[in-house]
């Protein structure tokens, strides 16, 4: 169990440092702290999206993943820690097949919208994508368990089907791009 924070406000980064997992300081905008930063971003998002969703059973999926985005955040937080693994992105490819299954094919691009929730998936899917540039960057100066940036693709992925179900559940359904219309 991590530390209890008893007091909110400690001073300690009114220096434009933060601590990180393993006691060390470290820049507020250095990679690491922007990774697990957009990471804990996309974290709120699924609370929001979660909040205003009727579906139960996408509801679960996305609460199950909120815990692996803060496990995730927290492996991200302590440099060599490793937490995320190959069964997190099974489940996520399992959710995706079970999802897309339901969907017809893609013929046509889907701008973001269709409903509130559809459009709340699609904003959860663009930040986890910033997310996993954000990884991908830091991997480049840092060590970083692979399977985290694996989670963080596949999650985009699923999050893109999971806003095609909740817009065509809602009755509203996708809002295709119209590549012809007048400019």
């Amino acid at each position: 169990m991590g530390n209890r924070l008893s007091k909110i406000y400690t001073r300690t980064g009114d220096d434009g440092t933060t601590g990180l997992g393993d006691g060390s300081r470290t820049q507020k905008d250095s990679l690491r702290v922007e990774a697990y930063g957009t990471v804990d971003e996309l974290n709120s998002t699924l609370g929001l999206l979660i909040a205003g969703l009727e579906d139960a059973d996408i509801s679960s999926v996305l609460l199950d993943i909120q815990h692996d985005l803060f496990d995730l955040g927290g492996e991200l937080c302590v440099p060599g820690m490793e937490l995320i693994k190959g069964q997190h992105i099974d489940r996520l490819e399992t959710e995706l097949d079970r999802l897309n299954a339901e969907l017809p094919p893609l013929k046509d691009f889907i701008l973001p919208g269709g409903s509130t929730a559809a459009a709340q998936a699609h904003l959860a899917r663009t930040i986890c994508r910033r997310a996993e540039r954000r990884v991908i960057t830091l991997a480049r100066q840092e060590p970083v368990n692979e399977p985290v940036i694996r989670y963080l693709n596949r999650l985009s992925d699923l999050l893109f089907v999971i806003a095609r179900t909740v817009a065509r559940a809602s009755g509203a359904g996708e809002v295709l791009w119209n590549h012809e219309r007048k400019r």
